[in-house]
């Protein structure tokens, strides 16, 4: 029998550890080849000298499945180009990406530093948006050439990012920033075959350790591999109808984010032309909720 995934070949950066070691094992056991990209740095990007990527290329090896390591910083685009050089060399192609490299250096707003701003942001944002794209340059020119795409990219976002969180300005920042990366990339990319969207998994990591305690922090539905079923379905060709789109893995539930929504209620300017100072402030406590139309008549709605 066929593998389901046999035949594709995934990058999946950030797959040294936790969450990402996991999409990469889910990916190998159902038949592809991965690019198993990983620095050794610290949860905060510092530090390195070790190789968890040559780790996990052994497991899928000795469980008979085909990987190879890469070393190098998603927030470096040379390094980024020899991803996807390594892949084509390598296994003759690439088929999918999964970005999934992140650090933290969470603080409050008034306390964070430059640097530990253009660090996270650096490997979450721009390191999505670097391996998305040459990547999709790696595609557009095979497209060009007449040879059939059908590729996938997965990003990761997180609840920080949807919803937001005290103490991840930079983290939350990067993360919404990327599901709206991903909106956009499914746009521009479909026409040549590729399918982009994103998973927001809840999970124990190296960096979300900190949020979790006592028997929280040891519960199976937090294991980091919750997610990667969906990662290697959405890798599929199975899944290629779906573009655009983040689901949300929570355990054993997987559910749908639709993103940013204009509310029915609409207010509209008294003269009919242009919202003016003076009426704001009983019209946006109106489209909250707040006021009290009983004392001046209900407000003018479209």
């Amino acid at each position: 029998m066929v593998a389901p995934l046999e035949g594709r070949v995934v990058l999946v950066t950030g797959g040294g550890r936790g969450i990402g070691r996991a999409h990469c094992l889910a990916l190998a056991e159902q038949g592809a080849a991965v690019v198993v990209n990983d620095p050794g740095v610290g949860r905060d990007g510092s530090g390195g000298g070790v190789d968890p990527a040559a780790e996990v290329v052994a497991e899928i090896e000795q469980a008979g499945g085909k990987a190879v390591a890469h070393t190098g910083s998603v927030s470096a685009w040379d390094d980024v180009v020899d991803m996807v050089n390594t892949a084509v060399a390598t296994f003759g192609t690439l088929t999918g990406v999964v970005n999934n490299a992140g650090i933290v250096r969470d603080s409050m707003v008034a306390n964070a530093t430059e640097a530990d701003w253009d660090a996270v942001i650096a490997v979450h944002l721009k390191g999505t948006f670097a391996v998305t794209k040459h990547a999709c340059e790696y595609w557009r020119a095979q497209s060009k050439a007449g040879n059939p795409i059908d590729a996938h990219i997965v990003n990761t976002v997180s609840g920080a990012g949807l919803w937001g969180n005290v103490g991840q300005s930079a983290y939350g920042a990067a993360k919404a920033a990327i599901a709206n990366l991903t909106v956009v990339a499914a746009m521009e990319a479909r026409r040549y075959g590729v399918a982009v969207n994103a998973i927001s998994p809840l999970a124990v990591t190296r960096l979300s350790e900190d949020f979790f305690s006592g028997d929280r922090a040891a519960d199976p539905a937090l294991d980091p591999g919750r997610s990667s079923a969906v990662v290697a379905w959405l890798q599929s060709p199975e899944s290629s109808w779906l573009t655009g789109q983040i689901l949300r893995v929570d355990g054993d539930k997987l559910s749908r984010i639709e993103g940013f929504t204009e509310a029915a209620g609409r207010y509209l300017a008294k003269d009919g032309v242009s919202l003016q100072f003076p009426e704001l402030g009983q019209a946006v406590s109106w489209l909250y909720g707040t006021s009290p139309r009983g004392l001046v008549g209900p407000l003018p709605v479209a």
